[in-house]
């Protein structure tokens, strides 16, 4: 069996949380309309729930990211992966913004948009991160 070293636990952690914050917000949008059908309180009742592990898990995603720009050579990566990486930190932060004005939001409007921008910016930062993960 192969060894468990720092980086595969600090990896693991990452990929975890970015599973239950991505994943998440994919598996409540999916299940938006038949939570709608059970009662008008039961999106919001299931949304406070989701938000118990959901923002440890974007806590955790923003220390396990410290910890692998810790752990990282700036100066061995192209400006494009540098650049890359930029684009993901606002990418994330962006997410975190967007989540945070959903959850605080009494506006159907702001409800929509703020979570539609979550789950894309979401979506997004995960992309990055893979693409960081695979760029030279």
């Amino acid at each position: 069996m192969l060894d468990v070293d720092a980086t595969v636990l600090r990896f693991f952690l990452h990929v975890l949380a970015a599973t239950v914050w991505v994943g998440g917000q994919l598996t409540l949008a999916g299940l938006l309309p038949v939570l709608r059908g059970i009662g008008p309180d039961a999106p919001r009742a299931v949304a406070r729930r989701f938000n118990v592990i959901a923002w440890p898990a974007y806590g955790v995603l923003v220390a396990t990211g410290i910890w692998n720009l810790a752990e990282s050579s700036f100066s061995a990566r192209s400006t494009e992966w540098q650049v890359t990486l930029f684009v993901k930190l606002v990418v994330v932060a962006l997410s975190g913004i967007a989540a945070l004005t959903h959850s605080m939001s009494r506006s159907r409007v702001v409800l929509a948009v703020g979570g539609a921008l979550a789950g894309v910016t979401s979506l997004g930062a995960l992309f990055l991160g893979v693409q960081l993960t695979f760029g030279r």
